[in-house]
């Protein structure tokens, strides 16, 4: 899309993250599935072990659930309203 960053994490015009893509692994130059951080954060885990728990992440071996319980404490996700 053309997309150019003006500053490291700074605002981006559009930002599309994809997890996982059944159980594929592609690592390209603009292309890394599964997300290759997707395993360390907890806003992302926490939300998709609601809806598919025993998800298994491709390269890991591991379930959504037992990723998201391995993470250390401190982070904190708060659901805002359920639709």
């Amino acid at each position: 899309m053309g997309r150019r960053r003006v500053r490291d994490k700074g605002p981006r015009i559009i930002d599309i993250d994809i997890l996982l893509f059944g159980n594929s692994i592609i690592a390209t130059k603009g292309l890394t599935i599964p997300h290759p951080a997707m395993h360390t954060r907890r806003f992302v885990l926490e939300p998709l072990a609601e809806i598919a728990p025993d998800l298994r992440h491709p390269v890991f071996k591991r379930s959504v659930r037992e990723l998201r319980d391995a993470l250390p404490a401190g982070q904190m996700v708060k659901c805002v309203g359920k639709f």
